[in-house]
């Protein structure tokens, strides 16, 4: 959690106010889930999962504001199914909300929280390319980098919510302005954002246990055990904020390399703390106080492992039998309606909660982690082809038609961020278009639309000439 919604109370009641002890413990109901078990990780089941709990969601809105950082966790996850789903009414869902906003973010400027929604713009306008989804943004953006606003990570000093200086910041900022690079081509975007996320990591980032402090208030705080704070559903924002980077950052910048080594840092450690029925709990080092099933934590650690198992950059051995644990017990926690339960409300510590709570940025973690795993369903069924395309000049290379001849009926899936892309069909080949920053190669998977769940409709063209400048590779 992020704490938009009491921002404007006085620092000192704030902090007062979250640090109060939490509730009474609760006893476990058991779900009614939708469906249980190694059934549960068929992709066809997997998406069909992801609607029924959108769907639930979609029906029972939250009443939260539009750009709250609640729905701003939703809406990523709501992009997430739209990218797999045939079913345009998820898109549509996030683009009448922005139309609502005015594609305008949060009340705040420097606030990560209000600043969240922006990811989903950007990746909308990627889909339709509609200049007004992102001009808000980029102009709030350019002020941030001609006005900055330099100060104290410390939580306990004045306009201390100005600086990514808690780790849920590192989910919420961060990946707006990657994204913001990505639609543009403006390099600044992301520079900033790599820039400040190391600032925090040096401030937040604990070298021994390789895990994150809350905040700092919490470097000197112990559990019941006298082991150290660790938030479960913290670090899973920034394992997930991780992932949700390195699908913006080219392979030939330099940071790159660092983001995949704290990713794997992190990543190893959180494996060993994956509890036996497959969730995570509230706290990291002290399951045995909190003892409650946690599913908001379990959803962001699930959709970053399966993440990182489907690049290649974890072992698939080692890694993909603990995500499938994962979707498992997050599908057994799915009640019939629809309804995704065992969420820790709006924190920043490790709490005891009523099991039957949920809400919307759970929801947005679960849909985002269904993703993965539906494609990682997709995958083990039989190898895919790739196409690679390679932008050898040194200028983004935005909005450009790719065409592959001779591959017959199939579905072109963006390999970093999971998103099934619009395609045109031309004889036995097919288009489709890409953004490419310069010097960078992005990766492409063709699957066979016989093996998809419900293959999204396809149209068909004359053929037309791809882009130049772009080198094409497929893999037979």
């Amino acid at each position: 959690m992020t704490i938009q919604r009491f921002k404007r109370l006085p620092l000192a009641l704030l902090c007062a106010g979250l640090c109060l002890g939490g509730l009474s413990v609760q006893p476990v109901y058991a779900a009614t889930p939708v469906v249980a078990g190694t059934q549960a990780l068929a992709p066809q089941t997997v998406l069909a999962t992801m609607e029924k709990v959108a769907d639930w969601q979609l029906a029972n809105p939250t009443g939260y504001p539009l750009d709250d950082w609640t729905e701003g966790v939703g809406d990523a996850g709501f992009m997430a199914l739209s990218g797999v789903s045939p079913d345009p009414k998820y898109r549509e869902a996030m683009r009448a909300a922005g139309e609502k906003l005015r594609w305008r973010l949060g009340p705040s400027k420097f606030h990560a929280d209000d600043y969240v929604v922006g990811q989903m713009y950007a990746e909308l306008y990627l889909q339709l390319r509609d200049p007004r989804m992102i001009a808000p943004m980029r102009a709030q953006f350019d002020e941030m980098l001609a006005e900055p606003r330099p100060g104290s990570l410390n939580w306990l000093v004045p306009d201390v919510l100005h600086r990514w200086s808690w780790c849920d910041s590192l989910f919420m900022g961060p990946g707006a302005w990657a994204r913001l690079t990505a639609v543009t081509g403006d390099q600044r975007y992301l520079d900033f954002a790599l820039k400040n996320w190391w600032i925090t990591s040096d401030y937040l980032y604990d070298k021994e246990e390789h895990l994150y402090f809350r905040d700092s208030r919490y470097f000197t705080q112990k559990e019941a055990n006298g082991k150290k704070v660790f938030w479960g559903r913290g670090n899973g924002w920034v394992l997930a904020g991780l992932a949700r980077m390195l699908q913006y950052i080219p392979e030939h910048r330099p940071e790159r390399a660092r983001f995949v080594q704290q990713y794997r840092e992190m990543s190893e450690r959180l494996l060993g703390l994956q509890q036996a029925d497959g969730l995570w709990r509230a706290s990291l080092l002290d399951p045995d106080s909190y003892p409650n099933a946690e599913t908001s934590g379990t959803g962001l650690y699930a959709y970053a492992l399966a993440w990182g198992v489907n690049q290649g950059i974890l072992p698939r051995a080692q890694f993909a039998p603990a995500v499938k644990r994962a979707w498992q017990a997050l599908a057994g926690n799915v009640q019939a309606n629809g309804k995704l339960i065992n969420v820790q409300p709006i924190g920043a510590d490790p709490k005891r909660f009523d099991p039957q709570s949920s809400d919307v940025f759970a929801v947005g973690a679960f849909l985002m982690a269904g993703a993965e795993m539906y494609r990682m369903g997709l995958e083990e069924a039989g190898p895919l082809r790739v196409v690679t395309v390679a932008n050898e000049g040194a200028s983004a290379r935005l909005d450009q038609q790719v065409e592959v001849a001779d591959v017959g009926d199939v579905a072109v899936m963006d390999a970093l961020t999971t998103r099934l892309l619009h395609t045109v069909a031309v004889g036995r080949g097919v288009q489709f278009r890409i953004d490419v920053a310069g010097g960078e190669s992005r990766r492409y998977l063709l699957i066979p639309r016989a093996r998809l769940s419900a293959p999204v409709a396809v149209k068909a063209a004359a053929s037309g000439a791809g882009a130049s400048g772009l080198k094409v590779s497929l893999s037979r």
